[in-house]
């Protein structure tokens, strides 16, 4: 495809990047603890950590696990926990000590927890106290004895003020005393290259069960420095303060968050709950947040809360959303309430994530998701994986160095997704217009968006079919006023079996993320099926 998007590029801003400032995670991190030290990097519950204070924290961390845990260069580490300190200390160590980190979701059911544990191939396990229940629940049947727990107030109390081991864990070792201990012991500097892996991000899979997205150095290097070219007219070096919400644990917040506003000397304002309002609303009062992200239930939330209507917005200067389409409606009030623009993009896990943003010029929203960033491709195509016509509906498909290096462990699957002249394809398909803006208009997937978290069919169905009383069952998503999608399953269920909506809910709910939990059940005597015996989810969905 021609690239008729490069029109649209505000001055300054490069077609291609000829050669990126860092290459590996590891040396950008350093660069910027040394660069901006006395500079504050993470703020939550009212502590701020400098740069200087988390490269000491990270650095003793790393030796930890280097020297006591006997772990470096090609180990996986799984980390699972939400937005506390602890976890930038945790995965920046683990990186510094050469090892990939694993991100888990806290949220998952011990089920889903098994499955990534067993797939990653951890080595070692970093759990928060208050879904440590959850992994003690699957912990006997793993061959995984490095366990640290994170508590809710790590890195803010003494070791002394640690809580009870969670029963059934056997014996663990406290993320505090860790970093602790740490301090006295050798850390040696581990050479990485772009070509390593930094993450495993798992995501769905057409079998039902996640797979691992190979994240190099390399890939989320070059997203950052993409995205930093794109957004450099709004952020100020050293003075940024922007509002982290979203979970670190989704790459979206990882990159766009975490590492970009990092690598500008930015501080991090971390929400540990977004859910509870009334800490979150505390969390921002009196602070000048100049930036925040979020995907649209939260900017719809937000602004009908009264007490952050009431709130200084004047330092605030730019918003991003993702994840899932951004309505009109939301965009247009956030601007009206906070005089900021949502400038939506669009990307994956498997592109580290950045593909496409809204150029930051635009006053109005434009309802795409934008153009592609510098040093991105993307081209339309059809079934036959020829290129459409201008104006033609077909699937995304991209190419750059953000592009993941393949699944883990599943090179069929990796050989599924790419073209042969090297394009990820992504599933979605989209329009472009002749200014080069993309808009999504359909999945070629069945996937499921719920207030921006991907939810696989093939998932939902693989746990039904394991109640005794269901013969088969079909899952799709439905449009949903709070959270964009929602998921609605279709159940056959045995003759003369007295199953009600409500147990096949409260079945899924025991095996699944709460937002894979089905809002609606209906009971069918039959589910329609293609000659071949396909459940058609689309003739339902239409229905």
């Amino acid at each position: 495809m021609e690239r008729i998007w490069l029109s649209q590029y505000s001055d300054g801003v490069p077609k291609d990047i000829a050669q990126f400032p860092f290459t590996d995670l590891v040396s950008l991190i350093e660069d910027k603890f040394a660069r901006y030290r006395d500079k504050p990097c993470i703020e939550c519950a009212g502590r701020v950590f400098t740069f200087g204070e988390i490269d000491t924290l990270s650095r003793q961390f790393a030796a930890y696990l280097q020297r006591e845990m006997g772990l470096g260069k090609g180990d996986n580490i799984a980390l699972m926990t939400p937005n506390l300190p602890a976890f930038p200390v945790a995965m920046m160590g683990a990186l510094r000590a050469g090892c990939t980190v694993v991100n888990v979701n806290p949220l998952y059911t011990p089920r889903e927890l098994e499955h990534q544990l067993r797939d990653s191939q951890a080595k070692a396990m970093i759990v928060f106290t208050a879904v440590a229940p959850t992994f003690a629940a699957v912990a006997g049947g793993l061959d995984l004895d490095k366990v640290l727990l994170i508590g809710p107030q790590d890195l803010f109390l003494p070791a002394a003020a640690r809580p009870e081991t969670p029963a059934g864990l056997g014996e663990v070792t406290w993320f505090h005393q860790a970093v602790q201990d740490g301090a006295g012991m050798d850390f040696a500097p581990i050479a990485v290259t772009g070509d390593d892996l930094a993450f495993l991000q798992y995501t769905g899979g057409t079998t039902g069960l996640s797979k691992g997205a190979m994240l190099t150095h390399g890939n989320v290097t070059a997203n950052v420095h993409q995205c930093e070219e794109w957004l450099a007219p709004k952020i100020i070096e050293g003075e940024e303060l922007i509002v982290t919400a979203l979970p670190l644990y989704h790459i979206f917040a990882l990159v766009v968050n975490l590492f970009i506003y990092f690598n500008a000397g930015g501080c991090n304002l971390l929400i540990p709950n977004p859910r509870d309002m009334a800490a979150f609303l505390g969390a921002l009062q009196g602070r000048a947040f100049t930036a925040m992200t979020g995907v649209n239930t939260l900017y719809n939330g937000l602004q009908h809360v009264p007490a952050f209507r009431e709130m200084d917005f004047s330092q605030l200067r730019m918003c991003l959303g993702g994840g899932a389409a951004i309505q009109a409606a939301v965009a247009e009030g956030w601007k009206a309430l906070t005089g900021c623009m949502i400038h939506e993009g669009y990307g994956l896990s498997e592109t580290s994530p950045v593909l496409t943003i809204n150029p930051l010029t635009n006053d109005t929203f434009t309802a795409t998701i934008g153009v592609p960033v510098p040093a991105t491709d993307l081209s339309l195509r059809d079934d036959d994986g020829n290129e459409v016509a201008m104006g033609e509906p077909g699937e995304i498909c991209a190419r750059g160095p953000q592009v993941m290096k393949g699944y883990w462990n599943r090179p069929d699957e990796t050989a599924a997704v790419m073209t042969p002249d090297g394009y990820f394809k992504t599933g979605d398909i989209a329009v472009v217009d002749d200014r080069g803006y993309f808009t999504i208009v359909d999945r070629k997937k069945d996937m499921i968006l719920v207030s921006g978290f991907n939810v696989y069919p093939n998932e939902i169905e693989a746990v039904l079919a394991g109640h005794s009383d269901v013969v088969e069952a079909a899952c799709v998503g439905v449009p949903d006023d709070d959270t964009g999608e929602a998921v609605k399953v279709f159940v056959v269920k045995k003759p003369d079996s007295a199953l009600e909506a409500d147990e096949v809910r409260a079945w899924c709910r025991e095996r699944l993320t709460p937002y894979k939990t089905p809002k609606q059940v209906v009971f069918l005597d039959e589910l329609p099926k293609s000659t071949v015996g396909k459940i058609l989810r689309r003739e339902l969905r239409d229905a």
